[in-house]
């Protein structure tokens, strides 16, 4: 099964209130997903929007294409950064919980990444954008224990 990604994170403040956004496309069938914090950071936010999208595909083995704005995770994974951090057990290393959470899900399918330039007009890419900013502008934001407890 081919799926195609769209990911998109944001905090107002980095660290302060984020989002992420995520839409699925596969065939005609389309989902969208987000969530907001009360105290976050950007990177945070774009990692996380990886993860629940890939957390949702309910077909193992599937073919993803993973669009995403965020250098830190693009770079992360299509450059095998994540892999020395892995031998090194994160030392030094931002978002340990959020990338052993991204490992446990990433071997689970055939995963490329593809950089996309933010706000350029994709249309995909802006709705992820419009689903994270709105989220993390709703009342009663869920708390990132996992930025919490790095701090």
């Amino acid at each position: 099964m081919n799926i195609t990604i769209y990911t998109d994170g944001a905090a107002k403040g980095n660290p302060g209130p984020g989002g992420y956004g995520t839409v699925l496309l596969s065939g005609q069938f389309r989902k969208e997903l987000s969530e907001g914090f009360e105290l976050t950071t950007n990177n945070r936010m774009e990692l996380l929007a990886v993860i629940v999208g890939l957390e949702a595909l309910k077909i193992e083995n599937s073919v993803v294409t993973i669009y995403s704005d965020s250098k830190y995770v693009v770079d992360a994974v299509e450059k095998g950064w994540i892999w020395n951090w892995v031998k090194i057990r994160f030392k030094g290393k931002k978002n340990q919980d959020l990338w052993l959470r991204f490992l446990k899900i990433y071997p689970k399918h055939q995963v490329k990444f593809v950089w996309v330039k933010g706000h350029a007009n994709i249309p995909e890419n802006e709705r992820c954008d419009q689903l994270a900013v709105a989220a993390s502008m709703q009342p009663r934001l869920k708390k990132d224990n996992g930025y919490l407890a790095s701090l």
